[in-house]
């Protein structure tokens, strides 16, 4: 693994309104600070789409690099919240349902998370005390 990239990190579309407060709740549940983030429009992201050719070009699906391993839609967001505290983590379980089901609810929220929650003009900045959490 590059020493560079953190151990968890989740790469999410950084225009979407969806993704940014999705976000930004992740920050907020995650006390132990086991998370780290990217945009999937950063050099960040598009130096890992060499190294994992399955990573998906387009921006409608969050990706989650635990280690080594690259998880996409429904998958990595329950492995994402498995590494928050408790209530949260129970989330996870879900990852026992058929993952065709779950993409399949997956793709239905990424199909109309503009129209629902916006878009802005440009990836949010981080507050100075989230710089630490963000790679570019």
């Amino acid at each position: 693994m590059n020493p560079a990239l953190p151990d968890r990190l989740v790469l999410y579309d950084g225009v979407c309104g969806f993704c940014d407060a999705s976000v930004r709740w992740l920050l907020a549940h995650d006390r132990h600070r086991r998370l780290r983030y990217a945009p999937l429009q950063g050099p960040t992201a598009a130096a890992l789409r060499a190294r994992y050719p399955e990573m998906p070009h387009d921006i409608d699906t969050v990706c989650f690099l635990d280690g080594a391993e690259l998880r996409l839609r429904s998958d990595a967001a329950f492995a994402i919240v498995r590494h928050l505290p408790a209530p949260w983590s129970w989330l996870g379980a879900f990852a026992v349902l058929p993952r065709p089901l779950t993409d399949w609810a997956y793709r239905r929220v990424a199909a109309v998370r503009y129209r629902i929650w916006g878009k802005a003009d440009a990836c949010r900045v981080p507050t100075p005390e989230e710089r630490t959490f963000f790679l570019p």
